[in-house]
């Protein structure tokens, strides 16, 4: 099972939120506790906007935005069109026309996909969720309608509720002046009673987790730099050859530190691709914990991040 932002558990947790949802579900006719049916609600939506963006209309759209943005410029360098320039900027017109058209047509589309039907229920769910204190794991950014990258505000954003005063602190089980049961009687029931009630826990967060936490966005830049440096060992080379300037050759103590670069640049990548597999194989764990009922907290950006481009 995929991990969700939130499953029917952490809903559950709080008696208001689980009768805010239900309220959704049923005008929605959508069961948002049931983590298997909202996992197949994901999967079938994501499968359904993946497929509006590979419409024929889609990409049509843009050919005919380009042709018409470009036919402008390229008609002065034909001498043969020349002569007709007003039937060209007509014809670009034309294909403005109609590739916004198709663009048009396309996003509505796909935004009808994104916006109707228990999804756009699935967002109010999460919204309530946020308004009542129960953490979501991760957003994942089609949900919203952003972009790949996460970035924006998106087509759908998650709807925004006013804050819930958190329940106060439930009172112990037993009241001071009731009947306590016989030692030997608790100690025979509590071993059954504890292991009926043991909530489901999250696995603890690994160091290998939490170094690749802190380096996933470091680096990318020993290859450029090396680059950089054997290029530049390598003219000064060149000049001082074709200058009859000695001086130019010290340029080639530049070779062996872009190979030392490149070097630091491999061992990096090889470490933050065992701490990327440490950290894949967590989330899988968490997603299995929160799959057998466990409330599991908001993750840091860089493990929503990998949750989301691994789908995990």
């Amino acid at each position: 099972m995929d991990l969700l932002p939130v499953n029917g558990a952490a809903l559950a947790d709080d008696p208001r939120a689980l009768e805010a949802v239900r309220a959704v579900g049923l005008r929605y006719g959508f069961d948002y506790t049931d983590d298997a049916a909202v996992t197949a609600l994901l999967a079938e939506r994501k499968r359904a906007l993946e497929a509006e963006q590979r419409q024929p209309a889609a990409w049509l759209g843009v050919l005919a935005l380009t042709a018409g943005l470009l036919l402008p410029f390229v008609v002065p360098m034909v001498p043969a069109l020349t002569d007709r320039l007003f039937a060209a900027l007509g014809a670009a017109g034309c294909l403005l026309v109609v590739g916004v058209a198709l663009v048009v047509h396309a996003r509505t589309r796909w935004k009808r996909a994104l916006t109707r039907g228990p999804i756009a229920g699935y967002r109010e769910v999460l919204g309530l969720a946020r308004a009542h204190g129960v953490p979501l794991t991760h957003v994942p950014a089609w949900l919203e309608g952003r972009s790949s990258t996460g970035g924006g505000k998106g087509a759908a954003p998650i709807p925004t509720y006013a804050t819930v005063e958190p329940l106060p602190d439930t009172p112990p089980s037993h009241a001071q002046g009731a009947p306590s049961t016989t030692p030997i009687a608790a100690s025979a029931t509590a071993p059954s009673t504890a292991s009926a009630a043991a909530p489901v826990a999250v696995p603890p967060k690994p160091e290998a987790v939490r170094s690749y936490e802190t380096m996933a966005d470091v680096g990318g830049w020993h290859d450029e730099t090396g680059c950089l440096l054997f290029l530049a060992g390598g003219g000064g080379a060149i000049w001082a050859a074709t200058s009859a300037e000695p001086v130019g050759y010290g340029a080639l103590l530049l070779v062996p530190l872009a190979g030392y670069v490149w070097l630091i640049g491999r061992r990096q990548g090889r470490e933050k691709e065992r701490l990327r597999e440490a950290a894949l194989a967590y989330v899988r764990e968490v997603a299995a914990a929160q799959a057998a009922g466990a409330k599991v907290p908001e993750l840091s950006p860089e493990l929503r991040k990998l949750a989301e481009t691994q789908d995990v």
